[in-house]
């Protein structure tokens, strides 16, 4: 007995055991992710999200090759933990500042698209018998900011896979209609160069769709609309607050018990969201820094997407049908012509 406990392997710390356990995981979801932003960087096109490289690259591998199991807690790992480390540093690219570049009117039209492209979203998704749990994703994808918004909302309100996915399709397909759409109308429209970009940044779905319709119409126009994508940005900590509140009343509705069931999820990770913002705005970080952390925020959201897609299932995915995807164009119609009116008012 002596012997064979001398002979057997000393057992490995916790913390190795468990980095053991999520490497393979966290390594598929790392690869993606680089070689999503690698697509990216050497396709030329600035408007191309690496966020949907990374999930349709997951995407691919998981449909083609199977669920890997020994990943699978990595890459669950990143679908939480990465994911919420993210969306706290999203804050170290907002400023208290920034926001009120674009004054209090186009603060209103910012705030006022949101809220009612949001609450529309949801009495559509109702009356086109879409599942609840796609029609919120869907409409915070829409109302705030793409594919970020569906996965930080994701947190609260426990959609699927699938859902997560067909809600991402949907803000790809509709802002990249916009950012294609957008700087043609705007000559015929009338629209100044900051009228204009308050308009693209409060409502086109995605930040680098902004950018690139925004600027289509000059430096000005495209600042506007930066600040004003910003300003949505920082609306996505109440959304998820708001939808945890959701999340809780759905859990009463459908008669789920056990401990904890009926009471509003707190996503902790929007509070630290929230004090990064007000840390940024206080403390003017080097250069060098600003730029490493923006990377580094960007990478972990792609990594936490290419989780996201070696997760989803295509097969079920399609037999969600076309009705969400009714939705996400009633979604993109309603934002883009309430927010245009709003704006033609200022």
């Amino acid at each position: 007995m002596t012997d064979l406990a001398a002979a057997r392997p000393p057992a490995r710390p916790p913390i190795l055991a468990l980095a053991a356990r999520l490497a393979p995981g966290l390594g598929l979801a790392a690869g993606v992710a680089l070689a999503a932003m690698a697509v990216q960087r050497l396709s030329g096109i600035p408007a191309l999200s690496p966020l949907v490289v990374a999930m349709l690259i997951g995407a691919g591998i998981r449909n083609l090759a199977g669920p890997v199991p020994v990943a699978a807690p990595g890459i669950a790992f990143s679908l939480k933990r990465v994911l919420r480390f993210a969306i706290v540093l999203l804050g170290f690219k907002l400023t208290l500042a920034q926001l009120a570049a674009i004054g209090l009117p186009g603060a209103l039209v910012v705030v006022t698209t949101l809220s009612a492209t949001f609450v529309f979203t949801k009495l559509m998704a109702r009356a086109l018998g879409v599942e609840p749990r796609l029609g919120e994703l869907i409409a915070a994808g829409t109302s705030v900011c793409g594919a970020s918004a569906v996965i930080a909302c994701n947190t609260v309100t426990r959609g699927s896979d699938e859902d997560v996915a067909y809600a991402i399709a949907c803000v790809t397909l509709f802002g990249s209609l916009s950012m294609v759409l957008m700087p043609v109308l705007a000559e015929p429209l009338g629209l100044a160069a900051r009228n204009y970009g308050i308009w693209v940044g409060a409502t086109v779905h995605e930040v680098a769709q902004v950018a690139g319709a925004a600027f289509a119409r000059g430096e000005i126009a495209g600042q506007a609309g930066t600040v004003a994508k910003l300003s949505r940005v920082v609306l996505l900590a109440p959304l998820i607050l708001i939808l945890g509140r959701f999340a809780a009343a759905r859990a009463r509705g459908e008669g789920a018990e056990g401990p904890g069931v009926g009471r509003a999820p707190t996503p902790w990770f929007v509070f630290g969201f929230l004090a990064v913002v007000a840390l940024n705005s206080l403390v003017t970080l080097p250069e060098g820094l600003s730029r490493a952390l923006a990377t580094g925020t960007d990478f972990l959201l792609t990594l936490a997407l290419a989780a996201m897609g070696l997760e989803t299932d295509l097969r079920r995915l399609r037999l969600k049908g076309l009705r969400p995807l009714v939705l996400g164009a009633l979604a993109w119609m309603f934002i883009s012509l309430f927010g245009l009116g709003l704006v033609l008012t200022i």
